[in-house]
């Protein structure tokens, strides 16, 4: 950045953008070092791998049932570096690393890098503990913040770098709620030159600049409204965990409170699986995702027993926990009830018409109470 180092010309005000946008990203993840010249967080990951690792190497990442993203697997960006990857050990009823087989199989195989953070994401990790197990071996710690990187800037989630991790990647456009973008952030400063060169010239060229000012002021809008919004987000995720719960809907988590994050998980396989499930709720004009969950194996991906919920957007409409007992109704008829699901369009449509102005946001402010 800057008129020294760029490639073109006539990028005077571009600078100056992308300067405020770096400054901050800094003073959101409260960080040393940040770039925004990511497409895509998994573009971040690819930058993290590269820059501190060698084909060879063995990292250690979640498998897709336990919440994993391909990224940091063998079909993603992690296998193509040619990285050796070992399952991190987690505790399928906790939902969480199970530290203690962690710690052995870590000091077996000596891990260069432990990924975490999952694109299925209910409680924080052990970071800490885990930080100071591979220091023993001088690994480090890369959390993919691509799910929870709002809920980290606002302070509702651990702050991984503060706990020991030593690369932070996310993606703007999810909890962040900010345009299609990457970030990533550091405090080593031994890790900037191996770091800016994977990122340039190795993974970004011209890097979509028309994007970089949207960045910027989604950065503003977590600065002066981003506790707030990540708080009511957790909780709109609880109360929705917990009426769905309470309609015969079973609930991952349950006996932890269900969820800290945006994030709430059906195990939905009673009533067809994740992909029926997702499909019938379409039809109703309700949009959630499939997901694996710990029962499913990596091949059953395509069909899980899993269903994923978050709360992000229809927090930023303004709607709290009582919209969430409405929202647990309409997906418990047509599970539970069985109705069909057209039937239910008209009613939800009327249910969300009221809701259509963006809050959390410096033009808008705070919802009304």
């Amino acid at each position: 950045m800057g008129p020294v180092n760029r490639w073109f010309a006539g990028t005077r005000y571009i600078d100056e953008i992308e300067a405020l946008c770096v400054e901050l990203l800094k003073k959101v993840f409260r960080a040393q070092y940040a770039d925004h010249r990511l497409v895509a967080s998994m573009i971040g990951n690819m930058v993290v791998y590269a820059a501190l690792t060698e084909p060879g190497d063995v990292i250690m990442s979640v498998a897709q049932p336990f919440g994993g993203h391909s990224s940091n697997r063998g079909d993603g960006p992690a296998g193509v570096r040619g990285l050796r990857i070992i399952d991190i050990p987690f505790d399928p009823v906790e939902l969480t690393v199970d530290v203690g087989q962690f710690q052995r199989v870590a000091r077996e195989v000596r891990p260069r890098i432990v990924t975490l953070g999952n694109s299925m994401t209910l409680f924080p990790f052990p970071v800490q503990k885990m930080a100071a197990i591979v220091s023993e071996w001088g690994g480090k710690i890369f959390f993919d913040g691509a799910h929870q990187l709002g809920l980290i800037a606002g302070g509702q989630f651990q702050d991984p770098m503060n706990e020991g991790a030593a690369v932070l990647t996310g993606s703007a456009g999810k909890t962040f709620s900010g345009p299609q973008s990457g970030v990533i952030v550091w405090n080593d400063p031994d890790l900037t030159e191996p770091l800016t060169h994977a990122i340039f010239p190795v993974m970004a060229a011209t890097h979509q600049v028309n994007r970089v000012a949207s960045l910027a002021a989604s950065a503003v809008d977590i600065l002066a409204f981003g506790a707030a919004y990540m708080e009511q987000i957790v909780r709109n995720a609880q109360a929705l965990a917990a009426a769905l719960s309470q309609r015969g809907i079973p609930m991952l988590g349950a006996h932890k409170g269900f969820t800290q994050t945006h994030q709430a998980i059906a195990d939905v396989r009673r009533f067809g699986g994740g992909l029926e499930v997702a499909q019938r709720l379409a039809r109703a004009n309700i949009i959630t995702n499939k997901n694996l969950i710990p029962s499913d194996t990596p091949a059953d991906w395509d069909r899980p027993g899993g269903l994923r919920m978050g709360t992000t957007e229809v927090t930023r409409l303004g709607m709290r926990e009582p919209q969430m007992e409405t929202i647990a109704g309409f997906i418990s008829q047509v599970l539970v009830g069985a109705i069909e699901p057209e039937a239910l369009i008209g009613t939800v449509r009327a249910f969300r018409e009221p809701y259509q102005t963006l809050y959390y946001c410096v033009e808008n402010g705070l919802p009304p109470a």
